[in-house]
């Protein structure tokens, strides 16, 4: 990654995008341990996974596609209603950090994202634990 290439586009675009995001909704829905993570999400998935791909595709430097659909994201007030502690985070980072690996991101850039995705996703949380 150069100084001036985004982590969107250096692993690929909106492809990656797409594929990182199937495998971790496919992998939460698969998966008896992220079984907790996949119960606070509605039965059918489609909406969660195109939103998680807008959100995605701007704040991993690609062009901004939730904003004008979906208007700011306010993570956190979007996720309020929802118990998010300890065992919600690490469950999504150990799908997403799966996702990320089976989609064959490695390196430095996978290092950045891990960082990053663990601190959006900690401050996500809710509940002590």
């Amino acid at each position: 990654m150069t100084e001036r290439q985004t982590i969107y586009e250096a692993i690929g675009g909106i492809d990656r995008v797409d594929e990182i995001v199937d495998r971790f909704y496919d992998l939460m829905a698969l998966e008896p341990e992220f079984s907790d993570l996949r119960a606070m999400h509605p039965q059918d998935l489609s909406s969660s996974r195109e939103k998680l791909k807008f959100f995605l595709t701007g704040w991993m430097g690609g062009p901004d596609v939730y904003s004008p659909k979906y208007g700011h994201p306010m993570l956190r007030a979007r996720h309020l209603p929802f118990k998010i502690g300890l065992n919600e985070r690490n469950q999504w980072l150990a799908c997403m950090y799966q996702a990320l690996q089976e989609c064959g991101i490695e390196g430095n850039i996978a290092k950045q994202l891990e960082e990053s995705l663990f601190n959006t996703a900690d401050w996500m949380r809710n509940q002590a634990n």
